[in-house]
C-alpha cells in the first residue's frame, strides 16, 4: 500500500508565491504615511503623491496577480520520485 502523499504546491509554485507576497509588501509599505503632525496643516502634494496614488496599487494588484499565478501553475511532473 503506497500512502505517499502528494502535495498540489510544489516548490517552484512557493518561490513564486513568495515573490508575489514580497511585491505585496512592498506596494503597501510605497502607500504608508502622507499624514502631518500638525492636525491643523494640510500637505496635499505629500498625501497625494504619484508614489502613494499610482504606483503603491499598481503593485499591490501585480503582487496579487503574482501569487494567483503561482497558485493555478501546473508544476511540472518530477519523474525521479515515482
Amino acid at each position: 500500500m503506497d500512502n505517499k502523499f502528494d502535495f498540489p504546491i510544489r516548490k517552484e509554485n512557493l518561490r513564486i508565491i513568495f515573490i508575489g507576497l514580497a511585491i505585496n509588501i512592498l506596494g503597501y509599505l510605497l502607500m504608508i504615511g502622507g499624514g502631518s503632525d500638525n492636525p491643523n496643516e494640510f500637505n496635499a502634494e505629500e498625501l497625494f503623491s504619484t508614489v502613494r496614488i499610482t504606483i503603491s496599487p499598481i503593485l499591490i494588484i501585480a503582487g496579487f496577480a503574482v501569487m494567483i499565478y503561482g497558485i493555478m501553475k501546473k508544476a511540472k511532473k518530477d519523474h525521479s520520485q515515482e
